[in-house]
Parts: C-alpha cells; sequence; structure tokens
C-alpha cells in the first residue's frame, strides 16, 4: 500500500511539473513584435521541477484570459540565451515590460491575488 501510494504522488507531481514545460511559448520574435506595437508583456521563467514555477503557469493560464490585451511568455530557465536576454538567474521570475522597458520584477510569487495585482499596478 505504501509503495502505491509513494508511485501515485510521484506520478502526480510528475505529470505537473511536465505541464509547466508544455507552457513554454517565448519566441523572441513575438516579444520584439508585441513592443514594436506598444503591448505590454509578461514575461516569466520556468523550471519543469519547480513546484513555484508550476502555481504560477496555473496562474498565468487564467490571467491570459483576463487581461487579453497583455500577451504573456514563458520560457524554459535553462535556456541561457533568453535568460541572459532579459537577465534573469532565478527559475520563477516574473517580469513586465513595456517599450523595451523592464517595468518591474517579481520572483517566487504564487498567489492568484497578488500576481494579479502586480500586474493591475504595473500596467
Amino acid at each position: 500500500m505504501k509503495k502505491i501510494l509513494i508511485f501515485l504522488v510521484f506520478l502526480v507531481l510528475n505529470t505537473n511539473a511536465y505541464a509547466s514545460e508544455k507552457d513554454n511559448n517565448f519566441s523572441k520574435s513575438t516579444f520584439l513584435n508585441a513592443q514594436k506595437e506598444g503591448k505590454i508583456v509578461v514575461v516569466k521563467s520556468n523550471n519543469k521541477y519547480c513546484f513555484t514555477c508550476i502555481q504560477q503557469s496555473k496562474v498565468f493560464s487564467e490571467a491570459k484570459i483576463d487581461f487579453q490585451d497583455i500577451i504573456f511568455l514563458s520560457f524554459a530557465q535553462k535556456n541561457k540565451e533568453i535568460a541572459e536576454l532579459f537577465n534573469i538567474t532565478k527559475r520563477s521570475t516574473i517580469v513586465i515590460y513595456k517599450n523595451n522597458v523592464e517595468i518591474a520584477r517579481s520572483i517566487g510569487q504564487t498567489n492568484k491575488s497578488q500576481i494579479y495585482s502586480f500586474i493591475k499596478d504595473n500596467t
């Protein structure tokens, strides 16, 4: 029974971890085009084994619906080129950009209402 429980916990955690990797939709051209058009872009770094990143991905999924005038992009933290482009050194970092300028940065935030406030206050 104990082995079955451990297996189920591992399966659930592992499935959720890979769900966060599927959300990696960053493309440099999308970011640059959005900036040229004056749109606000929220960029988030992910790590497929990071529980905080998984929680943030859930909030991002809802935020994409609730903030339709904002572009939400995510990338795998292991992508060093993108991480260096945005000077993101820690996983679970959320950065807001407008007109090629960083407006705000948050690290490790998972609470939906606080993330929503962070976005509203900085856009």
